[in-house]
């Protein structure tokens, strides 16, 4: 199953890309992610609680970080078990600064899900994976903007990112709406 979006990050590259290297800032914004540890250089030892639809489960697995062109691209492979069954991927992320304080970040990849969690569906797959995705870059944005402006690590958690989500749709909308004068 293919995964493709682009997501705009109000920070610049240069921290975004900091930021994907980081492990504890990962940890920190991959939803479910309870542990995420070096076992050598690139590759990350991880455990991640998610689901789709009704199941849901514990995945162990690792996670390794190839073909690094700092700060415009990487690579991401991921191997995970677990009680739901597992999952095999790798994707690339393409960062390219827009502007001053803008980054647009492009990922792009190939995921293979076996046992129970693929028994429902590819659709439902897909679509829990993007909701990953946005949660995941909403978490990403904070924790860059931090790092500019030197600030200690913002907290996360649903509510907290379900606001920066709303915010930034909210930004999107006006940014797109001509500014009308009575």
């Amino acid at each position: 199953m293919k995964i493709e979006g682009t997501h705009e990050i109000r920070a610049k590259r240069e921290k975004v890309f900091r930021a994907l290297l980081d492990p504890a800032v990962l940890q920190r914004c991959i939803p479910g992610c309870e542990q995420l540890e070096a076992t050598g250089e690139n590759t990350f030892a991880a455990t991640l609680r998610a689901g789709v639809g009704t199941i849901k489960g514990v995945f162990k697995g690792t996670v390794k970080i190839e073909d690094v062109r700092e700060p415009e691209h990487y690579r991401l492979v991921v191997e995970g078990k677990g009680q739901p069954g597992f999952v095999k991927g790798a994707g690339d992320l393409d960062l390219e600064a827009r502007g001053e304080a803008l980054t647009a970040v492009r990922y792009s990849g190939d995921v293979q899900a076996g046992g129970t969690i693929a028994s429902v569906g590819q659709r439902m797959i897909q679509g829990a994976a993007k909701m990953m995705a946005s949660q995941f870059f909403t978490s990403l944005e904070a924790e860059a903007r931090a790092l500019e402006a030197d600030e200690p690590p913002p907290r996360h958690g649903f509510f907290r990112n379900a606001l920066r989500q709303l915010s930034g749709l909210l930004r999107k909308l006006f940014r797109r709406t001509p500014a009308t004068r009575s």
